[in-house]
């Protein structure tokens, strides 16, 4: 949940052992390297209830350990609370995205702004594709397109 004062992000795909944790890893990586880690509340979560607990994808831990970048991300499902607390809660798909307006709609009090994390894509790539069932260079594309869109994001919100 997120914390009084800060600013709060939630990135949410349907699992949250691929993309989400992905995200939230390298936004983490970018406020600490900002030195504004103490300004936001990060943390990711999964539309589904299949993976609660579960470390990453081996091929997400990989990916991030190649580009100098850890995570100790559980997987968890999204909370009614979520859409209460945190400032932003952006998805990977237009799926994590009907889910959560869905949910979203049987919340009273909604503060989140519930987005496609794409839509901060400098190169217009709206979608970030599940690399699930793809290769070691498809979570490496989606490592790409987060690092280019939590750059742009972050830089929206100084």
């Amino acid at each position: 949940m997120a914390t009084a004062g800060s600013k709060s992000v939630l990135f949410v795909c349907l699992g949250s052992i691929c993309r989400s944790p992905i995200a939230e890893a390298v936004f983490r990586k970018l406020v600490s390297d900002e030195g504004v880690s103490h300004e936001w509340s990060i943390d990711s979560a999964a539309t589904s209830h299949w993976n609660v607990n579960c470390s990453p994808d081996s091929r997400a831990i990989k990916c991030l350990k190649s580009h100098d970048t850890e995570t100790s991300h559980r997987a968890r499902q999204v909370t009614k609370e979520d859409f209460m607390s945190y400032d932003y809660i952006l998805c990977m798909d237009e799926s994590n995205l009907r889910d959560l307006k869905r949910k979203c709609g049987q919340v009273q009090n909604c503060k989140a702004k519930i987005e496609l994390l794409g839509s901060y894509d400098p190169q217009k790539r709206l979608i970030i594709e599940d690399p699930y069932y793809g290769s070691d260079e498809d979570f490496e594309t989606v490592y790409q397109q987060c690092l280019r869109c939590c750059k742009s994001f972050l830089e929206k919100c100084s």
